[in-house]
């Protein structure tokens, strides 16, 4: 099978698969396309959103119609990185026993990690959680288990904030996106959601959708697609300005109102960032039947790759959830697209 007939009859499977999804979740067809995105790109996914809006139906939803094997942790104020590597326990003699953790338990299998409410961990498990992530791999028992399928899904809600610790940087730009999800605005949903019992259910819901047990093959999907999808001299040199401008946007000609320009960024995107970026534009491409990318590839997912990537400084970081929006939208509108 050529890697042109190979990567069509994947992307039949991708579309169908988002179908599926949409008719679990209604009216967050955004949020499906970006995660569709991520899953084939083999990205890690943050969502964001207001309490019941949805975003754990969707992870399972996610996981269940991907196959493999699936693990999902609660993030709490006393869990310790310990918790996600063993757990302790008496048998039915009265014996202390060790049995894996969540991140080992299926050793290599593992496919779908989700943690719910992930800002509610310390610090120190988010730290495990970070090399998990980048290296796809963890040190136990003094030696090394490989995580090659991994693919961590977490979420947090944005109304609660006590007992919650704020995610560092640096586990921000472990993910390639973040993705807001937001309460449906159409009336029609709302009466579904609201009135449809086959809606008041969550797990036979889920238990409905078929399982497509394509997991495993996503990887070297994904290496197939990132070397057959194509970018021009001329699209590149736009990414390369788009980069710079979310390090000095000032000098791009963006201006936000009652702002200091030079004074707003404390960073920029990494380079990390912007590898995601590609990789998810040429997703992107190659789910709109194309086999290069074009500038609304870029701009399609600059927002939800970006703005979990760009830290303000401390004077202005409380009007953060009105200047990322705007500053994102300025570089878009000024950075000239070839």
């Amino acid at each position: 099978m050529s890697k042109e007939t190979q990567l069509t009859d994947w992307r039949d499977k991708a579309l169908q698969f988002e179908q599926q999804i949409n008719q679990v979740v209604i009216g967050l067809q955004p949020a499906v396309r970006n995660i569709i995105l991520a899953v084939f790109a083999r990205g890690h996914v943050l969502l964001e959103g207001n309490v019941g809006v949805g975003k754990t139906t969707l992870l399972r939803a996610v996981a269940q119609g991907l196959g493999g094997d699936y693990q999902r942790i609660e993030g709490t104020i006393d869990l310790m990185p310990a918790d996600l590597i063993y757990y302790t326990y008496l048998n039915s003699e009265g014996r202390p026993c060790v049995d894996p953790g969540p991140l080992l338990k299926h050793g290599d299998t593992l496919a779908t990690f989700f943690f719910n409410e992930i800002n509610r961990a310390r610090p120190q498990v988010h730290a495990l959680l970070l090399r998990a992530m980048a290296e796809r791999s963890i040190n136990a028992f003094n030696q090394d288990y490989a995580l090659p399928h991994m693919q961590v899904f977490a979420d947090r809600n944005r109304v609660e904030r006590e007992e919650t610790f704020e995610l560092p940087a640096a586990a921000k730009d472990r993910f390639m996106m973040e993705i807001n999800i937001d309460m449906p605005n159409s009336d029609a949903v709302l009466d579904e959601l609201m009135f449809n019992p086959r809606f008041h259910d969550t797990d036979q819901l889920i238990g409905n959708m078929s399982n497509n047990r394509f997991y495993y093959q996503l990887n070297d999907l994904a290496q197939t697609l990132q070397q057959h999808i194509q970018t021009s001299p001329k699209l590149r040199a736009y990414a390369l300005t788009l980069w710079k401008a979310t390090h000095q946007p000032q000098h791009y000609g963006v201006q936000l109102s009652d702002v200091e320009m030079p004074q707003l960024l404390m960073a920029g995107a990494s380079p990390r960032g912007m590898s995601y970026l590609i990789r998810a534009a040429k997703t992107r491409a190659w789910l709109e039947h194309r086999n290069h990318v074009l500038p609304e590839d870029l701009q399609g997912v600059f927002s939800v790759c970006m703005t979990h990537r760009l830290f303000l400084n401390p004077m202005y970081a409380y009007r953060k959830e009105q200047l990322l929006p705007e500053l994102i939208t300025g570089i878009l509108n000024q950075v000239a697209a070839p």
